[in-house]
């Protein structure tokens, strides 16, 4: 993967990786990551979050807090997600990430199709960026990370739904109880079948 960023990007610059976590999911936000790695570091195993199993993530996740030139991750709940949609609140959770960066980078890799609008900055999607580069990997697993300790806490407040489980994906068991006891304010309540359901008075 570093050869090919070295390819995309040319020696001597700086690149952020960008990715999101939470697109799919029923319930919870949508988190995004930027991260700029140190050069010439080396990564092995690092992956697609989706690809690692928990125990991994945790893993490069404080290597990335530890070692990473720069990082930064910001979070879209809900609400927004209902107002804009999910792709308009995706990217702007990683107009927010790349935003916070300690380092200004020279380019911005970002996983998937879209551009981020808005960002001034030199710009490049990449369609399975996160399994091509070793920023927008480093980018998955920090935001991966982030939502999923985000859903882990918010378990505590509406236990009844088991979040620190399947993180808000619509699982059999997720979907029970929205069946059994209707949506939370956690749920994004324009994603079926949320939307079909009897919504809460606060």
């Amino acid at each position: 993967m570093r050869r090919a960023e070295a390819r995309v990007a040319g020696e001597g610059v700086t690149v952020a990786g960008v990715d999101e976590a939470g697109r799919g999911p029923l319930a919870g936000p949508v988190v995004a990551a930027a991260v700029v790695l140190a050069a010439g570091e080396h990564w092995d195993g690092l992956n697609d979050s989706k690809q690692m199993d928990p125990a991994t993530r945790e893993t490069v996740f404080a290597r990335v807090l530890d070692s990473a030139r720069a990082f930064s991750w910001a979070v879209v709940g809900p609400r927004a997600i209902d107002y804009s949609n999910i792709r308009r609140a995706s990217l702007t959770a990683m107009h927010r990430a790349v935003s916070r960066l300690r380092v200004t980078p020279d380019l911005v890799l970002i996983d998937g199709l879209d551009v981020i609008p808005g960002l001034t900055l030199r710009q490049q999607p990449m369609v399975d960026g996160d399994a091509r580069m070793l920023s927008v990997a480093a980018a998955s697993v920090v935001a991966k990370v982030v939502r999923d300790r985000i859903m882990q806490r918010l378990d505590r407040v509406y236990p009844e739904y088991g979040f620190a489980r399947h993180k808000g994906y619509g699982t059999p068991e997720h979907l029970e109880a929205l069946g059994r006891i209707g949506p939370c304010p956690l749920h994004r309540y324009s994603y079926s079948p949320v939307c079909v359901l009897e919504l809460p008075l606060t």
